[in-house]
């Protein structure tokens, strides 16, 4: 790393050592949620997040559903901080994920929960932040300071510390012996192959990000950051809903990234992108960097890569990775 390497990089470059150290810190307090979590035995979980957070809660969704069971809703928080509504709540477990902790509808949506009987788990970067004040629990994501507008480590971080929490819920011995290895592999990841190019965009004026599960929820990452750091429309799509009616924008130019990771949803998912390529479609793959890797973990390693690729892109197509146009370091919504 040299003095022109982009903050973007490094600070996605500093993933592994932050996960390292949080997995460690919060090491008691995800004990003690976990053994409170199986006993109270929440009815629902309600999950809140604006932005690159709320792609953090689509990989919860998956995440607590297939290792709990329990059912998982996203958020809608206009409802409470524009239209002044309030969401019946009594026994969930609501999650409230957010880097900076400030923005003033997700406040409001922490208050609303516990007023409406939730049990409130933050898991937020800043500490001294206001939302962190209102959560009767709090995950920090120990993710340090963000200095540029692209978020990289507090989403990486936001993953892991979803992770260990559904370990110690669920007492899941073999994920929980697996995080013990996340740093490593996240390291690994960071020295691997890239993964996109902006060879592989060159030609396409519209990008639909194609994955399945746990790939689907990290499309909408993906695809935020092609938009927001390198100015490419994109969308995100499942692999299994795209036929049935997005596909028809194949004829106007519609590139397709698919989104490649190997767990029990792999085969269903390729089994759809080989029906798009035999149909005479070019489909390129956004490929997991360590192919021997836990499945659960998979999905982080990939957008490890991929955050780093994408900042050459960026560059490759005239963009300062740590200054994308139109776009704040913070964005507030009320």
């Amino acid at each position: 790393m040299t003095a022109s390497t982009p903050l973007f990089v490094q600070e996605a470059l500093e993933t592994p050592e932050r996960i390292a150290n949080q997995l460690e810190e919060n090491d008691h307090t995800t004990d003690k949620l976990g053994s409170h979590l199986r006993l109270v035995s929440p009815k629902f979980i309600y999950i809140v997040g604006r932005g690159s957070s709320d792609h953090a809660g689509s990989f919860a969704k998956y995440l607590f559903e297939i290792e709990t069971g329990i059912p998982v809703v996203g958020a809608t928080p206009s409802v409470t901080s524009a239209y002044g509504s309030s969401i019946k709540l009594d026994g969930a477990l609501v999650l409230m994920i957010s880097q900076s902790g400030r923005s003033q509808d997700v406040i409001d949506q922490a208050r609303m929960a516990k007023l409406s009987g939730a049990y409130v788990v933050g898991l937020v970067n800043d500490e001294n932040s206001p939302l962190a004040e209102e959560c009767d629990v709090l995950l920090p994501l120990k993710a340090g300071g963000q200095k540029v507008i692209g978020a990289t480590k507090t989403v990486l971080t936001t993953l892991s510390a979803l992770l260990q929490l559904v370990a110690k819920w669920t007492h899941n011995k073999e994920l929980s012996s697996a995080l013990y290895k996340l740093p490593d592999l996240m390291e690994q990841a960071c020295q691997s192959e890239p993964i996109i190019t902006n060879a592989m965009l060159n030609s396409i004026e519209h990008c639909a990000v194609l994955g399945r599960g746990f790939g689907y929820a990290i499309a909408k990452e993906i695809t935020m950051k092609l938009m927001g750091n390198c100015c490419i429309h994109a969308e995100p799509f499942s692999s299994a809903e795209f036929a049935h009616g997005a596909v028809g924008m194949i004829d106007k130019k519609l590139g397709l990234l698919s989104v490649d990771l190997r767990d029990e949803a792999f085969a269903k998912h390729q089994q759809q992108i080989q029906e798009f390529i035999d149909a005479g479609l070019t489909v390129h793959k956004l490929k997991q960097p360590i192919f021997n890797c836990p499945e659960r973990l998979a999905p982080l390693t990939l957008l490890q890569r991929f955050y780093l690729d994408i900042a050459n892109v960026a560059i490759e197509r005239g963009i300062d990775p740590d200054r994308p146009p139109g776009m704040q370091k913070m964005i507030k919504t009320f």
